[in-house]
């Protein structure tokens, strides 16, 4: 955490902006968490912390954290973005339940092998994506 931190400050500085009391908080909140977190989760931890932080200051965190290079998107394809921390973060994908939404994240070097042996086939030099199994978990199919 003390290494995203020290990114972070650095690109506030870049940008020639301050590192505040209130994005030191959202920083430390958001570092901590390890699952996809909404903006409006996120306003929600951080609210309980600091009630004068409104969802703007919310909005334009998370818009700084993925210019640093810190965070990611993700979309599960329900119109809800998600954001996770992508700083020392190995790539993975992502499987997700439709009936309870829980997700699961999966790294395999062979799913990753097949994608850049697909993508070079095609004359296509792969410099990144994203991939989203959709389905039922063992509970959801249960019921």
């Amino acid at each position: 955490m003390k290494k995203e931190k020290e990114i972070f400050n650095q690109f506030l500085s870049r940008k020639n902006l301050r590192a505040t009391p209130q994005r030191d908080l959202v920083l430390d909140v958001f570092l901590t968490r390890e699952d996809h977190i909404t903006a409006e989760q996120l306003y929600d931890v951080v609210k309980k912390n600091d009630p004068s932080i409104g969802q703007a200051t919310i909005y334009r965190f998370l818009k700084l954290m993925l210019d640093a290079g810190l965070a990611r998107e993700v979309d599960f394809g329900d119109g809800v973005m998600r954001y996770e921390g992508s700083y020392n973060h190995p790539h993975h994908d992502h499987l997700i339940c439709r009936g309870c939404g829980k997700t699961i994240e999966v790294v395999d070097s062979v799913i990753e092998e097949l994608q850049r042996r697909v993508a070079e086939s095609f004359g296509f030099e792969l410099t990144d994506h994203e991939m989203y199994l959709y389905g039922l978990c063992e509970v959801c199919r249960k019921k």
